[in-house]
């Protein structure tokens, strides 16, 4: 059956149980909505949760986290590649950084790394978390570099290579800006990035499942598919999903790729619960004073316009015109959502265990469920 019909079938067959409450059609929309990702081989596996006024209303796993080993989906316990939502775990960091005043926004980069390529401009800490810096994006197949890096060997890949505009005057989102930050913190706190946030953000918040792909030390090594995973402990690899990559109606296993080196900017792996819990910090306003975390939740102008980025935060308003902050994610065997709406007091957060599913579309409809659940 046509996969829209089939969804149409099952509202209305759901509407004759349910009747016309809103709040119960919502949060049925929603999860039929997600199963049809599920039957009509859109993704292998999903984790969504939901708050709302710092609750859980929806919380559920869909799919596979492995498709050979049937092995389901639990969106508190299956850990994912969260990639770009990495970034608002790192500028929670940064935040601690600038309030604890170790790190001044608009200081240059050179302050702290000083030995790092003098460009033909200088440019900021700002700058670069807000991706106006002009450091260069990935070039070929750099986004699946699958080599063994420390942070801040990695900038080996990018140093010297011109910027592509005067820091200030244009905008250009990359990965490799966080990766910058990530050694910039490192060189200013005097311990490894990882340990940082750690102590100052996932220990606090109770991220306890929110972890760190493994180092391999061992320059002429690099991951494999049966280590791809990344993770330390056994019971962390049971819960880790396998990572696919989409293939005509299916699904294969994806390159196998080391995400260590750029951990502030999409390296860290997570549950949709613990990627809630952020959000939610945010709205409790958690560890941030006021005057920090607005600088973070601001969207920086350029020449006048803005460009719907803060430092590590998307901050525009959904097709609705309802204004969120949060983070898209995109990675290899990776792909997530995660929006927070402070006027409607919703965190949302959603992960797939697969690069670039295309069904973007597909979640801000789930997304807009609750919201017509939440007004009604």
């Amino acid at each position: 059956m046509n996969p829209i019909l089939r969804y149409l079938k099952n509202v209305f067959a759901a509407k004759r149980v349910l009747g016309d409450d809103p709040e119960l059609s919502g949060l049925i929309k929603a999860d039929l909505l997600l199963q049809d990702l599920i039957k009509s081989n859109k993704v292998p596996g999903l984790a969504i949760t939901v708050l709302k006024e710092g609750k859980t209303i929806f919380q559920k796993g869909y799919g596979y986290s492995d498709i050979d080993g049937k092995l389901t989906v639990n969106p508190q316990q299956t850990i994912f590649r969260i990639a770009s939502v990495s970034k608002p775990i790192a500028a929670t960091a940064l935040g601690c950084m600038v309030q604890d005043g170790i790190v001044h926004l608009d200081e240059s980069f050179y302050t702290y790394v000083p030995d790092f390529p003098k460009k033909t401009y200088d440019f900021t800490i700002r700058q670069l978390a807000s991706h106006t810096a002009g450091i260069r994006g990935y070039r070929g197949k750099e986004y699946g570099l699958n080599m063994p890096f420390s942070i801040k060997d990695s900038l080996e890949v990018f140093k010297n290579d011109p910027l592509l505009f005067v820091p200030g005057s244009g905008y250009s989102y990359n990965s490799f800006d966080w990766v910058m930050l990530s050694v910039a913190m490192q060189e200013v706190s005097g311990m490894p990035f990882e340990d940082y946030v750690q102590e100052k953000v996932l220990n606090p918040l109770g991220m306890t499942n929110t972890l760190v792909p493994k180092y391999n030390p061992e320059r002429n090594r690099r991951q494999s598919n049966t280590d791809v995973n990344g993770v330390y402990s056994t019971q962390e690899k049971l819960c880790t999903t396998t990572f696919y990559t989409k293939v005509a109606a299916s699904f294969r296993k994806a390159i196998p790729v080391n995400n260590f080196y750029k951990l502030a900017a999409g390296g860290y792996l997570s549950t949709s619960e613990d990627v809630a819990k952020l959000g939610q910090a945010y709205l409790d306003k958690e560890l941030l004073n006021d005057k920090v975390r607005n600088q973070f939740l601001t969207a920086q102008e350029v020449n006048g316009k803005s460009t719907y980025y803060g430092l590590g935060w998307q901050v525009s308003e959904d097709a609705n015109g309802r204004k969120f902050f949060g983070h898209i994610g995109n990675g290899v065997g990776g792909y997530s959502n995660f929006f927070v709406y402070p006027e409607q007091q919703l965190v949302f957060s959603i992960l797939i265990n697969c690069t670039d599913p295309k069904v973007q579309e597909e979640l801000a409809m789930v997304v807009d469920c609750f919201f017509k659940e939440h007004d009604a």
